[in-house]
């Protein structure tokens, strides 16, 4: 359970670290078209995920979200003690992210 937790914690991170430096990146490169810095921001974002996803996947199910962790505790896919400490862990992770 310690392995899943820090993996769902490690993969928020690196998932909020490159939305929001992708964000101020594509801000900062796109010359002021906003639609150029939306494409290249969903199209790097979608890489990321891909990569989270296959590596720490199946070691925590990356669930990347509170909301989908809740879902699958309510439809009784994971326990109510693992869906709280992947909530735990994925807002640590998403703080963490944030403020790297």
């Amino acid at each position: 359970m310690k392995q899943a937790l820090c993996a769902e914690a490690i993969v928020t991170l690196f998932l909020v670290i490159t939305v929001v430096r992708l964000g101020i990146m594509a801000d900062q490169l796109s010359g002021g078209i906003d639609s150029l810095a939306l494409i290249g921001n969903t199209l790097a974002t979608g890489a990321m995920l891909v990569v989270l996803i296959t590596v720490l996947g199946p070691v925590s199910g990356a669930h990347l979200n509170p909301t989908v962790t809740l879902t699958l505790c309510l439809a009784g896919e994971i326990s109510a003690p693992l869906a709280l400490g992947d909530i735990f862990s994925q807002i640590c992770g998403g703080l963490a992210g944030t403020i790297l």
